[in-house]
């Protein structure tokens, strides 16, 4: 394998970098556990086969040049720390973001032992570790985490500014953006980035403090836990005249899916007499390229077809098939993380995921 060349980031030098995850359990054992699964912890190219498939393509892997461990792998220093992904501490040391043009940039705290983090109720707080003693020091109690110190004031962790140092946007060498987040969805601290794809869930966040839910660290999205997502996409059937039509509205604060590989498809089924028809699939995606051809995003200077439903749309689907009483109507939303048309460029095909249809949202409908 050759030698890689890693972006080194400035990253606080923990004492227990080397066995993070085994120390973080100790005191976060639920979250821990969601984020071994994450695409988060699994984003470099060594767990993660669909951006492996992307990088092997691009003209600086022969050089070993992997400029992705920005924000794939933000802590490493060297090949075997790629492994790693990123870390409890990558997004927990974000003091700020700065903002470029090609892509943002997270600035990330020199003091190895502060922690950010967000709590309704705390945002004025620090909490520094200490034990207190009582009762002649017979009680003892601590206070805090023995590993890291807990800064709330941070806003950009109330806000999920914090997400978009690496989420808000990617331009080529051609100043092409290649794909890009509604920042919008940033700002608001009552629905944001962290409160859609990591929505409280029961369990304690910590076992030194005990609290009834914690922050989803298993991160839902397009590959990991979708079915958290689904509440933001409602489907409604409007019967007409002529036909009817299939309304999907898109609650979301940026386009149903931003990743230019995703195709998103409208599957609609008509049911009658115990006789099922498939009727016409609505697709719908971004396609860039060049020379109006698709191609690989390093090379693209143009958006091709822009059929992704955008942010807080809602898209109507037109069928011309008469309904009659008792009709059943059959609807399914999904998506492909990797459009099949481009299956056999990044040489995916038999990849179980790339290949797999997910479903996210399902309606039936009956016609009175």
């Amino acid at each position: 394998m050759k030698k890689l060349l890693i972006l080194a980031v400035a990253l606080p030098s923990l004492l227990f970098a080397k066995s993070e995850m085994d120390t973080c359990m100790k005191c976060h054992p639920s979250i821990v556990e969601e984020f071994k699964g994450s695409m988060h912890k699994n984003s470099s190219f060594y767990d993660d086969e669909i951006h492996k498939a992307v990088w092997e393509k691009h003209p600086l892997h022969e050089k070993g040049d992997y400029k992705c461990s920005k924000c794939h792998a933000p802590s490493s220093q060297n090949e075997d720390s790629v492994k790693e992904g990123i870390s409890c501490s990558t997004c927990h040391t974000i003091k700020s973001v700065e903002q470029h043009a090609k892509s943002n940039s997270n600035v990330y705290e020199k003091d190895s032992k502060t922690f950010y983090s967000a709590e309704e109720g705390r945002e004025s707080e620090k909490v520094v570790y200490k034990q207190k003693t009582s009762m002649f020091g017979m009680n003892k109690t601590t206070v805090g985490s023995p590993y890291h110190d807990i800064d709330y004031t941070n806003e950009n962790f109330y806000t999920a500014e914090v997400c978009m140092g690496c989420h808000s946007h990617k331009q080529n060498s051609h100043e092409f953006t290649i794909c890009e987040t509604d920042k919008e969805g940033a700002k608001d601290k009552k629905q944001n980035c962290i409160t859609c794809h990591m929505p409280k869930v029961l369990g304690s966040a910590t076992t030194i403090r005990q609290s009834e839910k914690h922050a989803f660290h298993g991160f839902a999205g397009a590959r990991k836990h979708p079915e958290m997502l689904s509440q933001y996409v409602e489907i409604e059937l409007e019967k007409k005249a002529d036909g009817f039509n299939v309304i999907v509205e898109n609650k979301a604060s940026h386009n149903l899916l931003t990743h230019p590989l995703r195709v998103v498809e409208l599957r609609v089924n008509l049911i009658r007499d115990g006789k099922t028809t498939a009727l016409k699939t609505e697709k719908f995606m971004k396609i860039i390229g060049r020379d109006k051809e698709p191609s690989m995003p390093w090379i693209a200077n143009e958006v091709l077809v822009d059929s992704m439903i955008k942010k807080q749309e809602k898209r109507s689907v037109g069928y011309d098939n008469l309904l009659t009483s008792g009709d059943k109507i059959e609807v399914q939303l999904g998506y492909y993380v990797v459009n099949p048309k481009a299956l056999k460029k990044l040489s995916l095909e038999g990849n179980e995921e790339a290949e797999k249809f997910t479903t996210l949202k399902y309606k039936y409908f009956t016609i009175e």
